[in-house]
């Protein structure tokens, strides 16, 4: 490493030091909006044509056909280690549990005599799924993605995903795919990806809104059609993996250093902007679990994305662990690992977090893969605002009122006065001109 591990103690460090301390690996721009504008524009003037003149250029691999064919989606499924669809089948039936549980509820109140209104969700369709590809296939974002889409309503669920080395999307990709009822493929990714469900192409449609994870090209994209009027929405702003991983003496017990070396480089091996952080009120702690990793790390088969992301990674000895959480809540992780005496005592007190891993036993990886809850989840700090994706995302709320003639009369009056007072004339007399007429026949 270029860099070795080193503590820092958070007690002695000045304020401008501490916030220095928590700051996330910047992503230099060198010209990346200016190329994802182009790509967009491309897309939206030239669409299947262009998209695969952009995938020859930027994947170099040719297009045959973006769409990809049941027959094809059959074979890959067949194809796959035998190990493969039961793990999918296992964990998306837990992913589907948990999910089904969170289901967003229509609701109707009366809220004074003859004033009934009602909230209802209506599913979103098209909506548009990426799946990164690259050197690591995500098959359990498929999980994550569509699931909830299909719970949710939506009519039409597509999903694009870039074409590996051989030109194709990754048979477990396709498998995790067909079991989750994704209703359309296209072998296609980066920034034209998104561009093209945001816009549509000849064999794309266009998408109201777009799910997913992806590098810092589909990030700015995603950003740049979210702002356009024409575009699509988008799930969540994103940014590189994270996690935070709270500590004390009590984790060492059974190996637990090994344990918590393999969650911060679990998160740190997705790409060398991933930040990985650990605060304990334990020295013996924080030195065993650095010494671990310098050992682990010669083990990995990402070594070299290892080595980059450790740069950014902090170790952080606090006074204690309210100390600790509050540090935390400053920095909003994406992923919150408790492993203390008490876990759920702390994790009580938690608000921003995109997703709580409680005690030694529960590594984040359970929630990317099978415990049932979504690994869609806000980073950078957007915790603090955002939560995890869920079911509800893949719907629109829409509200619905209506008034019966007693009930306008009873609540009419007070839309008046305040209509009056914000100078809303024409708000105020489609009151009045009603009430009015009301009157009127009531005294004949």
């Amino acid at each position: 490493m270029n860099k070795s591990l080193t503590l820092k103690t958070w007690s002695i460090l000045n304020r401008k030091q501490q916030w220095e301390l928590l700051q996330r690996p910047t992503n230099t721009d060198d010209g990346r909006s200016q190329s994802v504008t182009e790509i967009i524009t491309k897309v939206r003037t030239g669409g299947d044509q262009a998209i695969a003149e952009l995938t020859l250029e930027l994947d170099q691999t040719p297009v045959e056909s973006l769409c990809i064919s049941q027959t094809e989606i059959t074979q890959a499924t067949q194809s796959v280690d035998r190990r493969v669809y039961p793990a999918i089948e296992d964990a998306g039936k837990r992913i589907r549990l948990f999910h089904s549980a969170d289901m967003p509820i229509d609701t109707e109140v009366e809220t004074a005599p003859g004033i009934r209104c009602e909230v209802r969700y209506k599913p979103l369709s098209p909506v548009g799924l990426y799946i990164p590809g690259g050197s690591a296939p995500l098959l359990s974002t498929v999980l994550m993605l569509a699931l909830p889409a299909k719970l949710a309503g939506c009519a039409q669920v597509v999903m694009c995903s870039p074409p590996d080395a051989n030109g194709k999307i990754a048979s477990e990709i396709l498998a995790a795919a067909s079991y989750a009822g994704v209703d359309q493929i296209f072998c296609v990714g980066g920034a034209q990806a998104i561009a093209a469900m945001a816009y549509g192409s000849e064999s794309i449609p266009r998408c109201n809104k777009i799910f997913g994870p992806g590098n810092a090209w589909v990030t700015e994209a995603k950003q740049q059609v979210s702002q356009d009027p024409q575009g699509a929405a988008i799930d969540m702003p994103a940014g590189p993996s994270e996690v935070l991983v709270i500590a004390d003496e009590y984790a060492l017990a059974d190996n637990g250093a090994e344990f918590i070396a393999w969650d911060l480089l679990s998160q740190a091996e997705h790409g060398p902007d991933s930040q990985a952080l650990l605060l304990t009120e334990s020295r013996p702690l924080a030195v065993a679990v650095m010494a671990k990793i310098e050992s682990l790390l010669a083990r990995s088969p990402r070594a070299e994305i290892l080595k980059q992301s450790l740069q950014s990674a902090q170790f952080i000895l606090v006074d204690d662990l309210q100390q600790a959480l509050e540090i935390s809540e400053d920095y909003a992780p994406e992923h919150l690992i408790i492993n203390t005496r008490n876990p759920r005592e702390l994790a009580k007190q938690v608000n921003n977090a995109g997703s709580v891993f409680i005690g030694r036993w529960t590594p984040e990886s359970l929630g990317d893969y099978c415990s049932g809850t979504n690994h869609v989840l806000p980073t950078y700090g957007w915790a603090r605002s955002h939560g995890a994706l869920g079911v509800s995302d893949f719907k629109r709320r829409m509200t619905l009122q209506e008034a019966s003639r007693s009930g306008l009369q009873l609540i009419g009056p007070t839309a008046e006065i305040l209509a009056e007072v914000e100078g809303l004339n024409a708000h105020k007399m489609a009151v009045t001109s009603r009430l009015s007429i009301i009157n009127r026949t009531a005294k004949r």
